[in-house]
């Protein structure tokens, strides 16, 4: 109980910013905050309030009109807020006008995953990754965090010493980039070189949404320990193992799972281990079914995929959470064979839209795994029959 009344009182109070805009409707907003709900408790804040305004484009010096800024520092000041949080990518000026007015730390989306980012790298591979894309956002951005040195005005003794300073820092991040990128590419070149070593196997990858259970199939499959928790990106690093089926084997891999708004910087330096997508000879989309946006989050999956080039291997959907699903979609009074029918209409509109490699499952109840391993081993199988026609000991 004490350790709880620790963890509350040590909880960042953080107010969300969301902007309406032609490009972005209302209801997406609602659940793009949502989400940065989420995020944020993630990165161990407690969101108090949202705030959302409708603007046919961000503001240029504050991203939102100066009445719903002024309503968010009143706010702010109010209810002893520490952190404000915007959905969107603010500019290095913005940040320093909107902290200068509110009068606490204001940060973005895509600072808010970074955060999250380095606190869940453990290997010295991640740590390298997002070092490399937390510093790729703060160059441009460090004029913005210099601001407060031009309101000394023109003339004499406004350039020196601010200029200077911020030139060094500059300099600093623009070598400690440079470094960091070395030292990526000998990561990079050890990763090839095992994936290299790795023979004649045929590889399967699994992708997905973040927190859609990828880690937890992942254990269950190959009787892997990977770490698996109901928050967002729970693990950054790749996890292969050998796994076999009817003494068929294969390399499975568990990589970090796709967000919207993903950091540019954070699919650049993750580079090495998105390799691991691009190199496998099959995909299994892992998807949330229970999650009110489950067809959106697949797009945005498709759409990292593509991003990547991975977009056109062999994929099968798993839907994952049906229990969570049934939860939430069935009343107490349906009878079993209005559910049953549901649930056909279900199966059968994603069969359709997949060409009939769509697996329904339940990770946490083991749920449906064996037509999982089926359906697998049957991809595997035509893989290895396509790739090296002239083995028969793997199939």
């Amino acid at each position: 109980m004490l350790d709880k009344k620790n963890k509350i009182q040590n909880e960042e109070k953080a107010l969300l910013v969301g902007l309406v805009t032609k490009e972005q409707t209302e209801t997406q907003m609602k659940e793009y905050l949502t989400e940065l709900e989420f995020l944020a408790e993630t990165a161990g804040a407690r969101t108090v309030k949202t705030f959302m305004q409708k603007l046919p484009r961000p503001d240029s010096k504050t991203f939102v009109g100066k009445g719903k800024l002024q309503e968010i520092k009143e706010y702010v000041a109010a209810k002893g807020i520490s952190l404000v949080i915007f959905d969107d990518e603010l500019t290095g000026s913005q940040i320093g006008n909107i902290t200068d007015e509110v009068g606490v730390k204001t940060i973005d989306r895509s600072d808010l995953i970074l955060d999250i980012f380095a606190s869940r790298a453990k290997t010295a591979s991640a740590k390298v990754q997002v070092e490399l894309a937390q510093y790729q956002y703060l160059l441009p951005r460090l004029k913005g965090m210099w601001k407060h040195l031009e309101r000394q005005g023109g003339g004499i003794g406004s350039r020196g010493p601010g200029e200077t300073e911020i030139e060094t820092d500059r300099r600093i991040v623009k070598d400690k980039i440079a470094l960091l990128r070395k030292r990526l590419e000998e990561i990079d070149k050890q990763a090839m070189t095992q994936r290299k070593e790795r023979g004649v196997y045929i590889r399967v990858a699994l992708v997905g949404y973040t927190n859609v259970g990828k880690s937890t199939l992942m254990n269950v499959m190959s009787k892997a320990d990977v770490f698996a928790e109901n928050k967002l990106f729970a693990t950054l690093d790749t996890t292969t193992r050998k796994v076999v089926y009817e003494q068929t084997p294969f390399l499975l891999s568990d990589t970090v799972g796709f967000i919207r708004k993903l950091p540019h910087h954070l699919v650049e330096s993750f580079k090495s281990t998105l390799d691991e997508v691009r190199e496998a000879d099959c995909l299994l989309h892992v998807v949330d079914i229970s999650h009110p946006g489950y067809e959106d989050q697949m797009g945005v999956v498709n759409k990292t995929l593509q991003e990547i080039g991975a977009f056109d291997k062999p994929v099968i959907t798993i839907f994952n959470k049906m229990d969570l699903y049934e939860e939430s979609v069935f009343d107490p009074w349906l009878d079993e064979e209005v559910k049953r029918d549901m649930l056909t209409q279900l199966e059968t509109r994603w069969q359709q839209l997949t060409n009939n490699s769509a697996i329904f499952v339940s990770a946490t109840e083991k749920r449906n795994l064996d037509g999982l391993r089926n359906t697998i081993l049957s991809r595997v199988k035509k893989l290895y029959e396509e790739r090296y026609p002239y083995l028969t000991k793997f199939y």
